[in-house]
């Protein structure tokens, strides 16, 4: 696997074996670097039949992550399995919607929902515009798209991948129509580990393209 200098030997040939396993996907190299990478974290090859992409989407958070978008997430847990990626190839901030949650959920809703509107209402103007990882909170990817509908400022990618049962499906199919660049996991499945995953493959790919010589 071309790239960083300092991928370990299981991790390589982990990758080789998952390519064997997976076959001829008809994905672009972009997007089949982060199947690759989404069956390395959840160990099974399955959850390919699940992955979409809307068109050219993992070229758009390349491109937002060379030119040092920030990184928003719903959880702790996914900005801690994303920064040390981050800080070894592209030095990009990683920051959690939970940095401006109350301390109590609002009624009705979740601390994570709350925490993405003000979240957005601060960051949706940087240029380029952030990328919003979603892995646990159906609550704030709705509240993402319905301050989208309302006008504001797109994010250049949005990885949704909520995992459970009350509001996930209906949240992803909102995302599907939504005419944001998305990566997403149909169904049930999801999780912090797998947002994780999914933007770490660009970040190796966005630091791999910021390393070749110019042509």
């Amino acid at each position: 696997m071309a790239g960083m200098a300092q991928d370990h030997p299981i991790f390589t040939e982990s990758i080789r074996r998952i390519r064997a396993l997976l076959g001829d996907t008809g994905l672009q190299p972009l997007e089949q670097e982060v199947l690759e990478r989404l069956v390395h974290s959840s160990g099974d090859p399955s959850i390919a039949e699940l992955l979409r992409f809307s068109q050219g989407a993992c070229e758009a958070g390349l491109s937002a992550l060379q030119s040092g978008a920030v990184i928003l997430t719903d959880t702790e847990m996914a900005a801690a399995a994303i920064r040390p990626m981050a800080q070894r190839t592209l030095g990009v901030p990683v920051r959690t919607v939970l940095e401006w949650a109350p301390t109590l959920a609002p009624s009705g809703s979740t601390r994570t929902a709350a925490g993405l509107l003000l979240a957005w209402q601060e960051l949706a103007a940087e240029r380029p515009a952030p990328l919003v990882l979603i892995g646990s909170a159906p609550t704030a990817l709705e509240v993402l798209l319905t301050q989208v509908e309302a006008d504001a400022p797109k994010p250049s990618l949005v990885i949704g991948m909520p995992v459970g049962f009350v509001g996930v499906p209906e949240s992803k199919r909102h995302l599907e129509h939504s005419g944001l660049a998305q990566i997403r996991l149909e169904g049930t499945r999801g999780g912090a580990g797998l947002v994780a995953a999914a933007v770490n493959a660009l970040l190796r790919a966005a630091a791999r393209s910021d390393q070749s010589p110019a042509s």
